[in-house]
């Protein structure tokens, strides 16, 4: 919500908790429907949130916010995306504080919105300044989204075209809402954002088998399956069942108190688990299912090469974040990345590799991921965060080419034997050549002159920054 200023009332007082917290005013958007979570009366209610409910928020961390409505006297969890101060321009539905560029264009781009959807950001370079994101799309370059500087007069208007002010930027949405007037698209619908998967009680974390209900069986392996379920009959979430004797009790939750402390928008979340055999795992519901699956449906086919490598750049970002909490994977690859709804990409399966260990025993044959794994790690079974940037490189090769398993007509013994001669698998069809390189520095034969995953992220980050201009100058 930002620092207050003397419209608003900033008030210490205590909640329904008799915590001492501070409060805000402040109204909802009225543009959504949700299922709120009411704190008081434990129980779910549809709310039509409309521009007329005011709430108290108490609490401000994460996607939703304890707050507390002055009209019903609920008190309960909001997502905080729904949430603007009363009587200012936060209430508009294209207004995206806090958005840099490249978020801006993952949401523009995905599903749900079309050319013309829009919004308003401010400028991550200039204080007080403003960029227009519009979604457009030609024959040439598929979906694409341009934005255009909307610069400040000295009196307190706005302009894009200097022959064309406005007072203020509702009125400026509003004209070009009328016309193109040199835009690529006469501005559509403000952007749709996907609601927030409703927050996880803290204290909910190993948890009795009976509160989970499967539903839907999403996939099977070598160590367990993967459903979609309900806990306690209301929240949608992913469910990983192992096999008994996959791994000692004791082993995985010593594991899984370590990845629970590894929060990231990158990284899947884990909820909760049940440690009693057979052991489950309890995830955020990714609704597109693993990357591998989702490359070779007509939906990922239909993905041009600046997507694959934006989803290539969403992995490397969640990496880093493991990088720097000197953490290691032990097993990326397309199968273990995870897509929701809006096409974002989160890594899943962290840490567990290390406590499967039968996963890890090349005799094993078919239950070593080979084709992914870094020399040193096959040969002598040294995993470091440099193997995981090695099966990064593999990964890209996975993503350019919809989901192709690496080193196709090779078996496992084929592939040993030509890394152990230096071998490298050739620039894929249609991969460009800049791209291919990144996946060679990934597969140095050193692991200290890999690249760090903040590089990868980096270099990812920019891969189309080079050939594009910032924005778009209008006529």
């Amino acid at each position: 919500l930002g620092s207050g200023s003397s419209q608003f009332r900033f008030t210490k007082q205590k909640s329904s908790s008799s915590k001492p917290v501070f409060e805000m005013l402040v109204s909802f958007s009225n543009f959504y429907t949700f299922k709120s979570i009411v704190v008081t009366d434990c129980k779910q209610s549809q709310s039509k949130i409309t521009a007329t409910n005011l709430s108290h928020v108490f609490l401000r961390t994460g996607e939703w916010w304890l707050a507390k409505s002055l009209i019903t006297g609920y008190e309960g969890y909001i997502p905080s995306t729904y949430v603007a101060r009363a009587h200012t321009m936060e209430v508009e539905r294209w207004l995206f504080k806090d958005m840099s560029r490249r978020d801006t264009e993952r949401l523009l781009l995905a599903p749900g919105n079309k050319p013309g959807a829009f919004l308003v950001r401010e400028s991550e370079t200039t204080k007080g300044a403003f960029s227009l994101s519009v979604r457009d799309s030609t024959p040439e370059q598929g979906d694409i989204v341009k934005h255009y500087k909307i610069r400040a007069l000295d009196n307190g208007g706005y302009y894009i075209s200097p022959s064309t002010t406005f007072s203020s930027l509702q009125e400026l949405v509003k004209y070009y809402a009328r016309t193109a007037d040199g835009l690529c698209q006469r501005l559509g619908s403000p952007c749709k954002t996907a609601t927030p998967q409703r927050p996880w009680a803290q204290d909910e974390w190993e948890i009795p088998r009976e509160t989970l209900k499967m539903v839907k069986k999403l996939g099977a392996g070598q160590f367990g399956e993967v459903w979609m379920g309900y806990y306690k009959n209301s929240q949608k979430v992913a469910i990983k069942t192992l096999k008994e004797g996959t791994m000692e009790p004791e082993a995985f939750l010593q594991e899984a108190n370590l990845m629970k402390q590894l929060q990231h928008e990158r990284l899947v979340k884990l909820h909760a688990v049940v440690t009693q055999e057979p052991i489950y795992i309890v995830t955020e519901y990714m609704a597109n299912g693993s990357l591998l699956d989702f490359l070779k449906t007509d939906d990922g086919h239909k993905l041009k090469l600046p997507k694959l490598i934006d989803m290539a750049a969403q992995i490397a970002e969640g990496m880093a974040f493991i990088e720097r909490k000197n953490y290691i994977h032990r097993d990326v690859r397309a199968a273990n990345i995870l897509v929701s709804e809006t096409l974002h990409c989160k890594i899943a399966d962290f840490g567990l590799a290390r406590i499967i260990e039968s996963e890890y025993t090349a005799q094993e044959g078919a239950k070593f991921p080979i084709k992914w794994t870094a020399p040193e790690a096959i040969n002598f079974g040294t995993f470091t965060i440099k193997s995981d940037v090695w099966s990064f490189g593999v990964l890209l090769t996975e993503i350019v080419t919809y989901g192709r398993v690496p080193y196709p007509g090779m078996t496992n013994p084929e592939v040993i034997r030509n890394l152990d001669s230096y071998y490298r698998m050739p620039c894929p069809d249609g991969c460009p050549e800049e791209l291919y390189d990144i996946m060679l520095k990934c597969w140095k034969d050193r692991p200290d002159d890999r690249p760090t995953f903040d590089h990868l992220q980096d270099i990812l980050n920019d891969f189309y920054i080079a050939t594009e201009g910032q924005y778009e100058m209008h006529p």
